[in-house]
């Protein structure tokens, strides 16, 4: 017997904007649209974990500046943050930690003339539930899929140096 379905089309890479794929490097707008789409829902993890681990609504930046000053347990300033995280516009950063802080989940401090954030007590402890609920849903999710953890670590490799050429990239059409 044959098979009588019609075959599909050559339909390409798997990409949001076939024009911009249509290039030297094909690949580049697989892992554009990718990105998109793995971001989107990272966030919507973030906002959804923190609120299952009993936190206040908080944006996606909000939960990575939480967990970001909770990192290592040292105070941090605003141009750490910024430079950590890869945040350009420090308005962004400063509205968050200010919501933060009045939600005293953060607190201001000083290290010499600079102005510091802190975790708090009551932020450390929605840190460590977050880790719970993120290992309960999260994390054996994402074991039970099998994936090498040397590769998964490639990968990030690979993102933060793409990073670096978007950053690039970003400074010469900012010059044009």
């Amino acid at each position: 017997m044959t098979d009588r379905r019609p075959s599909l089309p050559d339909i390409g890479p798997v990409v949001s904007s076939a024009h911009l794929a249509d290039s030297a490097l094909p690949a580049l707008s697989e892992v554009e649209f990718a990105l998109t789409m793995a971001n989107h829902a990272y966030q919507r993890w973030m906002v959804r974990c923190m609120t299952a681990a009993g936190g206040p609504t908080m944006s996606p930046l909000e939960v990575l500046i939480l967990h970001l000053v909770h990192h290592r347990g040292r105070p941090k300033t605003l141009a750490e943050v910024c430079l950590i995280l890869n945040i350009e516009d420090t308005h962004l950063a400063n509205y968050a930690i200010k919501k933060l802080t009045q939600a005293q989940l953060l607190k201001a401090g000083r290290k010499g003339k600079e102005k510091t954030v802190a975790i708090t007590e009551a932020g450390a402890t929605l840190c460590a539930r977050y880790k719970e609920v993120r290992e309960a849903l999260l994390v054996r999710a994402a074991r039970q899929l099998g994936h090498d953890p040397e590769d998964m670590s490639r990968v990030a490799a690979l993102l933060r140096a793409l990073s670096g050429s978007y950053d690039q990239a970003a400074r010469g059409a900012a010059a044009l």
